[in-house]
């Protein structure tokens, strides 16, 4: 299976009937701010370089942000600090992702996430996260990355399921972990709002993970 056929078939998944009603009612009512806008409210795809040797695993789509935009962290607070980390340690080409015609490519990452429809409240169940773990899985296999970013505890525990680990390992700001068959877990926090505005998650500590992303990848 290529991406462009995984992607086809996710376009059109409504296994989570609380998640399809909820995404396309965003989709209708809109955010005042947003009114001329098209909302895409679909799935959205994993966005990034297909032979990556990094991948980004977030949450799920922002309600405003990736649901009306259609590319993950894209839209959003979390992508306005996402990108200039991306973008400072030379894997995007642009500190900015506003729209998917902006121009932005990225280079050795690949971003996803857990869920991939907007959930109410940013928060889906557990069934909903186990509807949508096929997805992630496959592209695991594609693209078959030698770094795993886990952007936030949900994110490692849900990675941990899909890889073989020890069952003590604890989600913590930068750790790294080295998984069966060699892959690398490095966990940081996720770039929401709540955590970059209360400096739980500040620039300078963003800066790091990815740097030392990219350390890890010189130990393969």
């Amino acid at each position: 299976m290529t991406l462009h056929d995984l992607n086809s078939e996710l376009l059109a998944c409504r296994r989570c009937p609380r998640l399809v009603a909820w995404r396309e009612e965003v989709a209708r009512l809109k955010r005042r701010a947003y009114q001329q806008w098209d909302y895409w409210g679909k799935p959205v795809p994993g966005f990034g370089d297909p032979r990556a040797r990094i991948m980004a695993v977030g949450l799920a789509p922002g309600a405003h942000g990736s649901n009306r935009t259609g590319r993950m962290f894209t839209g959003d607070a979390s992508g306005d600090f996402l990108y200039p980390a991306l973008f400072h340690q030379g894997f995007a080409s642009q500190p900015v992702s506003a729209h998917m015609d902006d121009g932005l490519t990225l280079k050795d990452i690949f971003i996803t996430s857990v869920c991939r429809c907007a959930p109410p409240e940013n928060k889906p169940r557990l069934d909903e996260m186990a509807n949508c773990q096929p997805y992630i899985e496959r592209e695991l296999a594609i693209i078959q990355p030698v770094v795993l970013v886990a952007l936030g505890r949900i994110a490692f525990e849900r990675l941990l399921r899909m890889n073989s680990a020890p069952p003590d390992l604890r989600f913590s700001h930068g750790a790294a972990y080295r998984l069966d068959g060699g892959t690398w877990l490095l966990c940081s926090y996720h770039p929401s709002r709540q955590n970059t505005q209360t400096r739980r998650l500040t620039v300078e500590m963003f800066d790091q993970v990815w740097s030392q992303a990219r350390s890890l990848l010189e130990t393969i």
